[in-house]
């Protein structure tokens, strides 16, 4: 795994400033993951929306401790509904259900969404060749 891509905003805090500055009011699904040695475990999921950019890392750490096992890193997926703005409480459910098993069949998922470490730090998947 590796730790940030040019071009991107390395930090969750600024990330999640640009993703609500571009797009408005948005519903983010979680899936926090065990990670070891080279295997990467969803161990839960939740959704909360997107209001305004006074969402720090410190804070979303913070709720990721409270809710259960120790976790390594989480991924975010920013979505929205028909007319722009938050999901609904169903659509987001089904949403984030659908996105714990994409990650469980492919792990590469986490690339194609915003991975961040415990320390808010973006991270990448990268392929293990087999042995």
């Amino acid at each position: 795994m590796s730790r940030s891509d040019p071009g991107e905003a390395v930090t969750f805090d600024a990330w999640i400033a640009a993703e609500f500055g571009g797009r408005g009011p948005f519903t983010l699904l979680v899936v926090v993951v065990a990670i070891g040695g080279l295997s990467i475990t969803p161990i839960r999921s939740s959704w909360f929306h997107v209001i305004g950019t006074d969402l720090e890392w410190a804070d979303v750490a913070r709720l990721l401790d409270g809710g259960g096992p120790e976790w390594d890193a989480a991924v975010f997926a920013p979505r929205a509904d028909a007319a722009g703005g938050p999901l609904g409480e169903a659509a987001a459910r089904i949403a984030v259900k659908d996105l714990g098993e994409e990650i469980l069949a492919d792990r590469t998922v986490l690339n194609r969404e915003h991975f961040f470490d415990r320390k808010g730090r973006r991270m990448k998947v990268e392929e293990v060749p087999a042995q």
